[in-house]
């Protein structure tokens, strides 16, 4: 499981990339994403998703 937070709002059109990850709208104006991933390829995959669409990432921090 992993916790990824970037800087502003996922557009709705946008979060069927996001489709395995739970995305939280945060108070402060940042988005979160909570969901398993299950290698390192696949991280670099949702992690090149968030670049694409041009977002700032803040964090990523594994979770249990």
């Amino acid at each position: 499981m992993y916790e990824l937070r970037v800087a502003g709002r996922i557009d709705p059109r946008w979060s069927g990339w996001f489709a395995d990850f739970t995305v939280i709208a945060e108070p402060d104006g940042t988005t979160t994403l909570r969901g398993a991933v299950t290698d390192q390829s696949a991280l670099h995959g949702v992690l090149a998703r968030i670049r694409d669409l041009g977002l700032t990432l803040i964090s990523v921090v594994p979770v249990d």
